[in-house]
């Protein structure tokens, strides 16, 4: 489960605020997949960098329970110089898994081949992506955090991630950042919509895509 309790966020960029997070206050329930949707630039990642800890909010603060992931299929904390195999098994020390169970499951889901022993540096943005989802996947967490991850590869690839994404969440919850409706409706129990700074929660995500489409087409919900 996770608590957002009146987080607040707000960027400066060349004299002007972008807010992000105006006191908002919400529950990711325990076991439950929900999407947050919104408009381009509502800051929907810095939401999930914040729930995973790797961005402070201005004030208030983000109570989490279980073990929360990072960004599922974010590749930036790879050691360039270090091989896919290297990156795996020193992820799988951070979090206390067993290195070679690790390394063999991303071996086998990323399709990588050769390129599994190379540098990291070497790897197309793609080829990170498959590296960076086969990692997460490959750790158990109660709830992952996921920032359109499934959007990368080929389509038999995008559907083998959403299979195991969809056997994740038999036992674990999530917070989905994404643009696509269908995506919502597979995946996830409930949804909210983050527009100028306030999430909106929905139980039903019917309602949740209604209010996101209205934004989508310019019009008040």
């Amino acid at each position: 489960m996770i608590e957002l309790r009146n987080v607040t966020k707000v960027f400066v960029l060349n004299g002007r605020r972008k807010v992000i997070a105006d006191g908002i206050n919400a529950l990711f329930p325990r076991g439950k997949a929900v999407a947050v949707l919104g408009r381009n630039g509502a800051g929907k990642s810095s939401m999930l960098k914040m729930i995973s800890g790797s961005m402070d909010p201005d004030s208030g603060e983000v109570v989490t329970h279980g073990t929360v992931s990072w960004p599922v299929g974010f590749a930036g904390s790879f050691h360039p110089e270090l091989t896919g195999v290297q990156n795996t098994r020193f992820i799988a020390r951070v979090y206390g898994v067993d290195s070679d169970e690790l390394t063999r499951f991303v071996g086998d889901f990323a399709e990588l081949g050769a390129h599994f022993e190379l540098p990291v540096r070497s790897y197309s943005s793609g080829m990170k992506s498959r590296l960076a989802f086969g990692v997460s996947m490959g750790i158990h967490f109660d709830t992952y955090l996921v920032d359109e991850v499934t959007a990368v590869g080929d389509a038999s690839f995008k559907s083998k991630s959403e299979r195991l994404f969809k056997k994740r969440l038999q036992n674990s919850g999530a917070v989905v950042v994404t643009h696509q409706p269908g995506q919502v409706r597979r995946l996830c129990d409930r949804a909210g919509v983050l527009e100028k700074g306030q999430l909106h929660m929905y139980d039903d995500v019917e309602d949740a895509l209604a209010h996101h489409k209205s934004l989508m087409q310019g019009r008040a919900p």
